[in-house]
């Protein structure tokens, strides 16, 4: 970037709110890397579908956010203008864009590419958190969107009671809609624990700041409890896109069972909950990793929670000749037939000790999305076991 544009970069990106905490030199290094584009009023930044280039900070106009944009029933997301980010939830979990993005306005703006974007991160914690902010302020926008629409077209739904055909389509939608609203409320409940400790771990490294191995045990917890709030964003973005897009790769599940062990080591720790897995599996398998790992975190956390008082968690794996049968056993409380019946309704949980009620709906679609079948058995007072048959991929 020229100096002079790089000097006006920096000037707006120090007055952004989300940035206000970084040092100049973090800025700086912000700026280095932002190229200047403008957009006419009613221009398409991008679209939902199309690949993640790059993210955008606003420094003049104003964008719409819109799910579905080009569909019968498009639904405005959010509203952004100077000061804001926006795009950058797809370069996090790098699949395509989510939604579409039109301009209000004119509109002048910071990019940033994908590639100085995943390396800014991976550098500089500083940032890393200031984009976590940026993600609860999505939450928090897109929740007042979505109570907002939930309340003005329920007026609409008893209005249209008068018409059968009409009343019929508005349930339809109501429905959709009382989901959306169960979605975001749940998303505070989720997002605060990890937020929290992130902003806890930063506050410890602000105070030994001259303890290198303290600072590094600090950036640890919070690329921790980054990746746990990052699985729960892709969850959410999974369960409203209505699919799961799979990005398989070869795993080995030795090293798979390593990464879920680490994942789950503290909460079963606290817990009291002991977590055993066994099966010779050297033979690799092919499926998508991120979202098996999501699968075999769900599965746990759920055993856990059944487990007030700790217990055993026994995970055995066998490799057939087309199948890979991955059985989960807990001790814990079990539940009822008709709790069982209901396990797959999204939302739905009677564990009273947190959670989205999308766990068990996640780990459905992941399994299905491979081409498998997930069974489960349970008996009150004698544990759940859950059985998920994958086929193995040549």
């Amino acid at each position: 970037m020229r100096a002079g544009a790089e000097e006006k970069a920096f000037d707006f990106i120090r007055n952004v709110a989300l940035f206000r905490d970084l040092s100049d030199a973090d800025i700086a290094g912000l700026a280095a890397v932002c190229r200047e584009t403008t957009f006419s009023k009613g221009s398409v930044v991008f679209a939902e579908g199309d690949r993640a280039d790059c993210l955008y900070i606003i420094s003049q106009g104003g964008v719409e956010v819109w799910k579905d944009y080009y569909g019968m029933r498009p639904d405005l997301l959010a509203v952004h203008d100077k000061g804001h980010l926006f795009g950058e939830m797809a370069l996090i979990d790098d699949l395509p864009r989510s939604a579409t993005v039109v301009t209000r306005t004119r509109v002048r703006a910071f990019s940033v590419s994908r590639d100085d974007f995943h390396e800014i991160l991976r550098g500089n914690s500083s940032i890393a958190l200031s984009l976590l902010r940026s993600l609860s302020a999505i939450v928090r926008r897109s929740n007042e969107v979505f109570v907002q629409g939930l309340r003005d077209r329920n007026m609409e739904l008893l209005r249209a009671n008068e018409e059968l055909k009409a009343a019929q389509d508005e349930l339809l939608r109501s429905e959709r809609l009382s989901n959306l609203g169960k979605l975001s409320s749940l998303v505070f409940h989720d997002i605060r624990n990890p937020v929290s400790i992130v902003r806890g771990y930063a506050e410890m490294a602000l105070l030994h700041r001259d303890e290198p191995e303290r600072i590094r045990k600090y950036a640890a917890g919070i690329m921790k409890e980054v990746d746990r709030l990052n699985r729960f964003v892709e969850e959410l973005l999974d369960y409203s896109r209505g699919e799961i897009r799979l990005s398989l790769s070869i795993v080995s599940l030795p090293q798979f069972f390593d990464k879920a062990r680490e994942a789950l080591r503290d909460s079963l720790e606290r817990a009291g909950v002991a977590l055993e897995i066994r099966g010779e599996c050297p033979e690799p398998v092919i499926f998508d990793e991120e979202r098996m790992l999501r699968v075999f975190i769900n599965l746990c956390d759920n055993s856990r929670k059944a487990m007030p008082s700790g217990g055993q968690i026994s995970v055995t794996a066998e490799q057939g000749d087309s199948v890979l049968l991955l059985t989960f056993r807990d001790t814990g409380i079990g539940m009822s037939a008709e709790v069982l019946s209901r396990v797959f309704e999204p939302f739905y949980s009677v564990s009273g000790r947190g959670g989205s009620g999308l766990g068990l709906v996640i780990v459905k679609n992941v399994v299905e999305s491979h081409g498998g079948s997930l069974a489960i058995r349970s008996e009150v007072g004698r544990g759940t076991e859950i059985t998920i048959r994958l086929p193995l991929r040549g």
